[in-house]
């Protein structure tokens, strides 16, 4: 998943929107890139690949020759962005966090009106120059963002630089966060309210599913009010969101202790002590301690100042290596005690596989794994979610496919906690990865724990319940 912030100010913007920017860090995984506006020079743009090193390092010297009192800076999954383009509404520049799962369909559609797509993204469309051109095939830019919401299956929000504004525009079903934030000489819009308070932004405004706005350093309009209808992807609480963020107003690490107390209630197993998986694990497994007064320990310890996200590297002997390197066992806390361990979900299973094998390794008498959400059995159509190239890749599918023998069968019965498949497929991860115990989340404790109304929710990944 991408993640964007943008900055307009009375003065220079370009230290904010670099230090913003880096605070999406945890959310992106191969490029990242800022544009700025000045009278002169104009458009600045620089583009870097994180695939060998971090936000910060690949763009101190672009820091330092950029000006301008309105930017904007992204860390994407795989395009190149922000895009700038000259158009009949002027030249600007784009940002999105995307996932156009008809992206074919729409190129195929452009190549026969004869146009053309100068930017390519992992060999293939850039998903951001589409998005450009559907937004200047429009008579404005409010019709021309309407147009992509139109003809965009998947998700879409956006952040556009132009000469004197920001324009920020949530996805249509907000699927996922901008929020705006306001200091003494401007407004910032952002995926995370995390990178707002150390540079001084106090959160001014959550904006609705498919609400656009336009930013200037003096405050902000509305161009178009938020739709009625919003499906927020439930795993930002969960998973992917940064501990301090709050998304509709709702903090990430109180959700998560909510969600490690709600498995704690239904669970009377006897531990040592609880840990949780780093990083988002551990904010489960505080909730979980608390709830059930189990020690909160440390088996494990993150090396990170060399060793970046596990799932960066495409490689997966790569992902595997970086995934066990990563993480020091700590023998004095293992040796000999039944661990209870809070991970935020299980989607192929192949790091916590490696993990359990290291704990027995060093002497874990028990394993009792909690996972902070239900068992993931639809794979994610609406965001740059999962890990996985491929439903089959799930632990879920391999479970099943287990049991049933063959390819082809109904997720729907497995994902229906009253049925009997359920616990069938529940066992059979758990012996996958030699688990002592295994349990999930139910999904009503975690629509409890996060706090809104089911329908608000996108819970997809669980029920496949969520549609375009």
């Amino acid at each position: 998943m991408s993640g964007f912030f943008g900055s307009i100010l009375k003065s220079d913007c370009v230290s904010d929107v670099f230090y913003g920017t880096d605070y999406h860090s945890h959310l992106g995984t191969k490029r990242a890139g800022m544009a700025f506006f000045a009278e002169e020079p104009g458009f600045q743009r620089s583009i870097h690949s994180l695939e060998d090193g971090y936000f910060r390092n690949k763009f101190e010297n672009d820091f330092k020759g950029f000006i301008g009192n309105c930017g904007i800076g992204v860390i994407s999954d795989n395009e190149a962005q922000p895009i700038v383009v000259t158009s009949h509404l002027g030249r600007f520049a784009v940002a999105t966090v995307s996932k156009i799962v008809n992206i074919d369909e729409l190129e195929a559609f452009y190549m026969q009106q004869h146009r053309t797509f100068s930017e390519t993204s992992q060999g293939t469309v850039n998903p951001t120059e589409l998005v450009a051109m559907l937004i200047a095939e429009c008579k404005d830019f409010v019709s021309g963002i309407e147009n992509v919401y139109e003809k965009v299956k998947g998700s879409c929000s956006m952040l556009i630089l132009t000469e004197n504004s920001l324009i920020a525009a949530r996805d249509k079903l907000g699927r996922t966060p901008v929020i705006l934030g306001k200091k003494n000489t401007g407004y910032a819009a952002s995926f995370e309210t995390c990178a707002f308070p150390n540079l001084g932004y106090k959160t001014e405004h959550y904006m609705g599913p498919g609400e656009i706005v336009r930013i200037t350093a003096e405050g902000y309009e509305q161009l178009r009010k938020p739709n009625e209808k919003m499906q927020i992807c439930s795993f930002l609480w969960v998973y992917y969101g940064y501990p301090p963020s709050f998304y509709e107003g709702i903090n990430v690490d109180e959700c998560r202790y909510r969600c490690g107390a709600a498995l704690a209630k239904n669970d009377k197993t006897k531990a040592d002590f609880a840990s949780g998986i780093p990083d988002s694990g551990v904010g489960h497994a505080m909730g979980y301690s608390n709830e059930n007064h189990i020690p909160l320990k440390r088996p494990y310890s993150k090396y990170t100042p060399t060793w970046p996200r596990s799932f960066m590297p495409q490689s997966q002997v790569t992902r595997d290596l970086v995934a066990k390197m990563k993480l020091l066992p700590n023998h004095s806390v293992i040796k000999d005690k039944r661990g209870v361990f809070l991970d935020d979900s299980i989607v192929r299973g192949t790091q916590l596989k490696d993990n359990v094998r290291d704990l027995y390794a060093s002497g874990i008498k028990e394993v009792h794994m909690r996972i902070a959400c239900p068992p993931l059995t639809y794979p994610c159509e609406f965001l740059n979610f999962s890990r996985s190239r491929s439903h089959l890749d799930l632990a879920t599918h391999k479970a099943v496919k287990q049991l049933e023998g063959k390819d082809n069968f109904d997720m729907k019965e497995y994902s229906d906690t009253n049925n009997g498949k359920y616990e069938a497929m529940v066992e059979q991860i758990r012996k996958n990865l030699d688990l002592t115990t295994l349990k999930f989340q139910k999904l009503n404790d975690l629509v409890s724990a996060i706090g809104l109304p089911k329908e608000k929710l996108c819970t997809h990944c669980w029920d496949g319940s969520s549609h375009y």
